[in-house]
């Protein structure tokens, strides 16, 4: 075989095939070969690590369903620090099945794999999702608007029975295990910031074509340059979170 024809053989190579294919071509003299094999292997190895790393993510999962749990959600938030927009959680129930390569806490993922993992999680997992608006967020404060977006979001459930919380106790009577960077611990805690984050930020780029100027589509309502020159500029929007500072002063 040419080295070209080789190279798409190794293309669509299985694991299960790989053993055989490397030790028929190991012995091939050719520097291009030897070259093609080694790169095959490092993405082979790159694609086992990921798998560990993803299985040893589910170890809060498998323990909980060992302990006869069946439907276990992981809880996560997005948009506690913002000085505009909602707060939103997401509650996500993965099925036994499920493997998306890549998913992690959000902020790690690009705007391109969050979306990804988004539609798969949306048609493969069940999910409720809880918004908190601004309005709310300043009458009953950050804290208890991001309980009140994780209970809303496990309700819209109706079925879990066991939780794992990114960092977090709810006022629910089921089961809780609540992980500090839970996003970095667990799937399904992962798999809920994808769908908070993904859920927000199109909130937000919706907002920014209502309130133009501020940079919402790019800042998501955070304290940037662009966010705050506009705030004194145009100033506050309904969607602006008047207990927040530098808002509450500018009241």
């Amino acid at each position: 075989m040419t080295i070209q024809e080789i190279k798409q053989r190794l293309k669509t190579v299985r694991y299960e095939e790989w053993d055989d294919v490397r030790a028929e071509l190991k012995d091939d003299p050719r520097a291009g070969v030897q070259a093609l094999l080694q790169q095959r292997q490092r993405r082979f190895d790159a694609e086992r690590d990921e798998r560990d790393d993803y299985t040893r993510r589910l170890q809060y999962e498998a323990e909980l369903k060992q302990q006869g749990f069946k439907l276990v959600a992981g809880i996560d938030e997005v948009g506690r620090g913002p000085l505009a927009g909602p707060v939103v959680a997401a509650a996500v129930v993965l099925p036994d099945d499920f493997y998306s390569p890549g998913l992690n806490d959000s902020k790690k993922m690009t705007k391109a794999a969050r979306e990804r993992a988004y539609a798969r999680i949306l048609d493969e997992a069940f999910v409720g999702v809880g918004i908190v608006d601004a309005e709310v967020i300043d009458q009953i404060n950050i804290y208890e608007a991001t309980k009140l977006a994780m209970t809303e979001a496990v309700r819209q459930l109706d079925g879990a029975d066991a939780l794992l919380i990114d960092a977090m106790t709810l006022e629910l009577d089921l089961p809780q295990t609540s992980l500090i960077k839970g996003d970095e611990l667990s799937v399904s805690i992962a798999a809920a910031s994808v769908v908070a984050k993904v859920v927000r930020d199109k909130m937000m780029e919706e907002f920014a074509a209502t309130y133009p100027g501020y940079g919402f589509e790019r800042n998501a309502g955070y304290g940037t340059e662009l966010h705050l020159n506009a705030l004194n500029e145009r100033g506050i929007t309904p969607i602006h979170r008047k207990s927040f500072a530098p808002i509450k002063h500018m009241i």
